[in-house]
């Protein structure tokens, strides 16, 4: 759901080596190639990202521990009638430590969660706080079982491997430096994503195989296509110390195209067959059995589709902003060419790993439509106790 953004890894590395360029010419001027990778520190510095990553999480968790709320296996540990709660939520169901964590204690896990009433009933005698070990075991669970079969998703198509098996990736974009390379990363990171959409699709869903190849297809296509249409425009175009310039742009609209297109079509049947409303946002039920809101569904898609292409402003602006604007920053790659990759892999893949809980918590996942917004048939609609309906709530997914 949520991965076209390490497609602009590239432009960040561009934008970091424009400081670092002179330097390097000064002390080699028959160098003309790409700036030599130091490839230990750079996988150092991916490790060290995946570990800031956890570390945040744990943090979090750790900060909210004393204020979760009572366990409810259907329910969520945070409040998600807030940006915090649903930040919190998605950071903690992304954390990488939950890879670590093996078949019997996930069965484990799962034995605590199915008979968690008993627990609350009977709670542990050294005084832990049973909601909090109930929560953590529910997102165990919840992170390694798919929630139809049961069956364990394979680790790099989990949402806690999104940023580890990513990582590689990651790199990879960022040693790139021939427009084959760059296409050739860009379909790994399409297929990785397409992967991730079939492993975690609704199981007893009409999503079919066929909807899923299209999906791949057109990320793949939309991908490819923008980033060798605007690199091959750019080239004939312009000079190429302007066309060098340039390219350094066309990482971002190519995954910004893509992850959209991926998403749009994923969902489109949706809107096609709109989604069933409800009377309140927990603990609703559906009005008029067997009726959709197509107005509904379109908003729905349409808000997620913006969260996907949203994901990747964190990682296209933060970096190459704090790397070309902050004179400590500039100063280091400057005298040090060779680490300007590792930091730029560092700082991408932390504002990636936070990048995507803090996008998809921007819209609640059960939104509200006013009841002026939606079909006739919803119209003049009454609760239990006879009162006008003036919101309707509906699932809005991610």
């Amino acid at each position: 759901m949520y991965r076209g953004a390490l497609g602009v890894i590239r432009r960040a590395k561009s934008t970091a080596e424009a400081p670092m360029k002179k330097a390097a010419e000064a002390a080699a001027p028959s160098e003309t190639a790409s700036p030599s990778v130091a490839l230990g520190p750079t996988v150092a510095a991916m490790s060290a990202a995946i570990a800031t990553v956890t570390a945040t999480t744990y943090a979090v968790e750790k900060f909210t521990a004393s204020s979760c709320r009572p366990f409810d296996v259907k329910g969520t540990r945070y409040d998600q009638s807030t940006f915090s709660g649903r930040f919190s939520e998605r950071l903690i169901a992304c954390d990488p430590w939950l890879l670590t964590y093996g078949s019997e204690e996930v069965a484990r896990a799962k034995t605590m969660v199915d008979n968690a009433s008993t627990m609350i009933a009977n709670p542990p005698a050294d005084g832990s706080n049973i909601h909090r070990t109930l929560w953590e075991s529910k997102r165990i669970v919840d992170a390694t079982l798919h929630p139809d079969t049961g069956e364990a998703v394979p680790s790099p198509f989990r949402m806690s491997g999104y940023v580890p098996f990513n990582g590689p990736i990651c790199v990879a974009m960022v040693v790139s430096s021939s427009t084959p390379a760059l296409l050739f990363w860009n379909w790994v990171n399409q297929s990785q994503n397409a992967l991730v959409n079939y492993f975690n699709r609704n199981a007893s869903s009409t999503l079919s195989n066929e909807t899923l190849a299209k999906s791949y297809a057109a990320a793949v296509g939309s991908s490819l296509a923008v980033a060798f249409g605007l690199a091959t425009f750019i080239k004939k175009r312009y000079d190429p110390a302007t066309a060098a310039r340039l390219l350094r742009f066309v990482a971002f609209p190519s995954s910004v195209m893509a992850s959209s297109l991926n998403c749009y079509i994923v969902r489109s049947p949706e809107i096609d067959n709109g989604v069933p409303l409800l009377d309140k946002e927990k603990g609703g039920k559906f009005l008029l059995e067997g009726e959709t809101s197509v107005v509904a569904a379109k908003k729905g898609v349409y808000s997620t589709v913006a969260t996907r292409a949203m994901l990747q402003a964190p990682v296209y602006f933060l970096p190459p902003a704090l790397m070309a604007g902050l004179p400590v920053f500039k100063r280091y790659i400057a005298t040090n060419p060779t680490m300007a990759v590792p930091l730029a892999t560092y700082m991408i893949i932390v504002a990636f790993g936070l990048g995507l809980p803090g996008t998809t918590a921007i819209f609640p996942q059960m939104s509200e439509i006013s009841v002026d917004d939606v079909e006739e048939k919803y119209q003049n609609l009454t609760d239990d106790s006879g009162a006008p309906i003036k919101k309707f709530y509906f699932n809005k997914g991610l």
